[in-house]
């Protein structure tokens, strides 16, 4: 099976398969013990804790280790919601992360706003600067590149924006980490991030919080994570997300543009094959990784499931609301129909997928699509799907 759902999750890496068996083995001990033993997963921990500060260009103080990304949204506007008044607001792109979206408006109900995006999919930065000016948010928040479309935000720029109008700047970083250069998040604020992402585990990633958020505090109970996060910390985990991270940073990005050019080559086809086939995104810099195909005809789960039989896995957008039959949030904020929305397949890379996965992928669509065109299949049939 050829995996193309690399922006829901992806296999463990060698690296970090490594990092978590020995750390298992030699560290599974509590870092908050007052023993030897704990004592040495304390430091052992905190040498992580700097290592992915290297990385991020940050201090390695300033990472909080959570669950994931999904954990460190929640508590930050959960956070944020108790320091903050009556009146302030929040402001998110319209095509956030559903833990974004849905933490916003659980605790800023009705002072929850949206930037509006284009037609690809991307914030306007003077959009941003016209509403900082009309009054200021207690937080801005906008991801680093899109889940569904792989579409880039100019989130340096809104940092930088955010920066001078003196308003915090909070940046979804899981689908950049690990595709591109961590450091470039830099000037961002709030910083989340999932290890799964990446080729580390499941269940572990982090949270950057500012020096100016001192009183930053998530799930209470214990001291652990400098009193910022109660529980014990989960090693072994911590240990294989950073070496997973170090595989890709140390690794580099050089071939990136290699990477565009098998995502071009797998597009070009697909046009070619599909008649009528229209990608999303594609007037903005996209992730090398991803492709947003809205097809011309039949519902996505049915290509996903024809596509599955061809030896190759794909998936409808989200995986965080794959099981809803309602149409993409971030393609209705892009100006797609619902039934255009109800058409689109998410494609999504690894670093290990080559030239012979894309071809063969753009030969399936290509397979699947005579199937159907050479049985004159009626459309009207494809609105029931059974998975």
């Amino acid at each position: 099976m050829a995996y193309f759902d690399h922006n829901a999750t992806t296999p463990l890496s060698r690296a970090a398969r490594a990092a978590w068996i020995e750390a298992s083995e030699d560290a599974w001990q509590n870092p908050s013990g007052p023993y030897r033993a704990g004592a040495r997963v304390r430091n052992r921990l905190e040498a992580g804790r700097e290592r992915l500060g290297d990385f991020l260009a940050c201090p390695g103080e300033s990472l909080v280790f959570t669950s994931g990304a999904t954990e460190g949204n929640n508590a930050l506007f959960a956070w944020l919601a108790r320091r903050a008044g009556p009146e302030d607001r929040v402001l998110l792109s319209a095509v956030e992360h559903p833990s974004v979206r849905e933490a916003a408006m659980r605790w800023f109900p009705g002072r929850t706003e949206f930037i509006p995006v284009d037609r690809d999919g991307a914030v306007d930065p003077e959009a941003v600067r016209r509403e900082l000016r009309r009054k200021r948010p207690g937080l801005v928040s906008v991801m680093a590149a899109n889940n569904e479309t792989g579409v880039v935000q100019p989130f340096e720029t809104l940092a930088a924006l955010c920066r001078e109008a003196g308003v915090w700047f909070h940046c979804d970083a899981a689908q950049w980490i690990g595709k591109m250069p961590a450091a470039r998040l830099e000037g961002c604020d709030f910083v989340t991030g999932s290890a799964h992402k990446f080729g580390g585990p499941k269940g572990v990633g982090f949270l950057r919080v500012p020096v100016s958020a001192d009183d930053f505090q998530g799930q209470v109970g214990g001291e652990q994570e400098h009193r910022r996060r109660a529980g014990t910390e989960n090693y072994p985990a911590i240990a294989a997300m950073v070496a997973a991270l170090e595989e890709r940073e140390v690794a580099g990005f050089a071939d990136v543009d290699e990477r565009i050019a098998r995502r071009a080559a797998f597009e070009s086809r697909l046009a070619e094959a599909v008649p009528g086939v229209r990608i999303a995104g594609t007037g903005k810099e996209r992730l090398w990784n991803t492709v947003s195909i809205i097809v011309p005809r039949h519902r996505n789960h049915r290509w996903v499931m024809k596509l599955d039989r061809e030896g190759f896995a794909v998936s409808t957008g989200s995986a965080c609301s794959s099981g809803d039959e309602a149409p993409s949030p971030v393609l209705a904020a892009m100006g797609y129909g619902v039934e255009e929305a109800r058409r689109a397949v998410r494609v999504s890379a690894g670093t290990e997928t080559g030239e012979a996965d894309w071809s063969g992928l753009g030969e399936a669509f290509a397979r699947v699509w005579r199937t159907w065109e050479d049985r004159g299949t009626d459309s009207s049939l494809t609105e029931v799907v059974s998975i």
